[in-house]
């Protein structure tokens, strides 16, 4: 049985997801695999030295920027970030080498950014012939060195057309950029709705009929939600806080006079999206795909707070024809006046976008394998 490792962080929430997802339907599919989930923190610190110092997992930092909205200056400090893992490659090559010869991967799959050079460089090292595969969980990529690096043997998928091209101006390998018809979402997201979805509202404690709007802004949430949900206090609103339990506090304590419902960590989204009619939320990747897989047209914002891998997202949302861009939550209301007065034409686009990415990675994967399992066979792995 061949081993796929799928490497993940829980910066965002994002990544974990799509690991997640990834290993939940190939195991439905009974492929003839063991998929194995691997934390990069656990492997890069297995003293959990960090947390030790300072109370926190390292990924603990970005999703509290997250949840506070003070995302300015992310662009500056990702510069840095990159630095210090490129003065760490060494050490970083060395600890994951020590990794691959236990854990003996068939293949591998990152669902990570700036990490991927060390990953593929160590696996080669200890894995010959082992193939190494980045599934983007972006829409765009944010060269350099964040999630394609042209000079190494390293499959890249890419959910859009856009990171196609910028992988080939980059100088990546065309017979290793593979194009997915959109990013890597939860099983859940495909199952049929079931039920009366007016009664469903209602049982809710929702209205029936009236648009109502679903805010999300991540896993971790985001105090732009109170700001929201104060500008839209006549509009009937499903409010998805994530693991912000302070957040979802202070919503449920803010005077409406539009149904609200509140909800703190939920694994079930695709649940809550079916009972909206739009989104409003962060241009994030994983929850514009979700939304618009799900019928919701999208309202969001772009401006000098939008996290630098997040800004192209917007464009996508503009061509697309699937949504409207402001620049600040200030004016979430025209925007939302805006949607519902677009809102047959915006739905329709919606509809025109169709994600299979889910099935679309597997069957990729199984098609690397093969050559993956005959060449390692052969080769013999370099000494430690």
């Amino acid at each position: 049985m061949d081993t796929i490792e799928l490497i993940y962080f829980n910066a965002g929430g994002g990544h974990r997801a799509a690991a997640q997802a990834l290993q939940q339907v190939m195991t439905a599919q009974r492929r003839p695999w063991q998929v194995v989930l691997t934390n990069l923190t656990d492997v890069i610190d297995p003293q959990a030295l960090f947390q030790r110092l300072t109370g926190l997992q390292p990924e603990d930092l970005y999703n509290k920027r997250l949840a506070s909205g003070f995302t300015l200056g992310l662009a500056q400090e990702l510069k840095l970030l990159q630095g210090g893992i490129r003065m760490a490659h060494g050490s970083l090559v060395q600890r994951l080498r020590a990794h691959w010869q236990r854990s003996t991967p068939d293949l591998v799959v990152s669902l990570i950014p700036n990490f991927n050079r060390a990953l593929c460089d160590s696996l080669g090292q200890v894995r010959p012939g082992v193939p190494f595969v980045t599934v983007m969980t972006d829409m765009a990529d944010h060269p350099p060195h964040f999630w394609a690096e042209p000079e190494l043997p390293q499959h890249l998928v890419c959910g859009t057309a856009h990171a196609v091209r910028q992988a080939m101006a980059a100088g990546c390998d065309p017979a290793r950029v593979h194009r997915v018809s959109g990013m890597v979402l939860r099983p859940a997201f495909y199952a049929p709705a079931t039920g009366c979805r007016q009664e469903a509202r209602l049982a809710a404690g929702l209205p029936a009929d009236a648009p109502t709007g679903l805010v999300l802004f991540g896993g971790h949430g985001s105090r732009a939600m109170l700001r929201v949900a104060e500008r839209l206090s006549d509009v009937p609103l499903i409010l998805m806080c994530g693991r912000n339990a302070a957040l979802a506090a202070a919503l449920r304590a803010q005077p409406a006079r539009a149904a609200r419902r509140v909800l703190e960590f939920t694994p079930d989204v695709a649940a809550q999206m079916r009972l909206a009619d739009f989104f409003i939320g962060k241009p994030g990747p994983g929850s514009i795909s979700e939304a618009v897989h799900m019928g919701l047209p999208v309202i969001t914002t772009r401006n000098a707070w939008t996290m630098p891998q997040e800004r192209w997202n917007t464009e996508w949302v503009r061509q697309q024809g699937v949504g409207v861009v402001h620049r600040s939550l200030r004016t979430v209301r025209a925007a939302v006046a805006e949607t519902l007065a677009r809102l047959p034409e915006l739905q329709a686009n919606v509809r025109l976008i169709e994600n299979q990415a889910l099935l679309e990675v597997p069957a990729l994967l199984s098609r690397l394998l093969p050559a993956s399992a005959r060449q390692h066979s052969r080769a013999e792995p370099s000494p430690a």
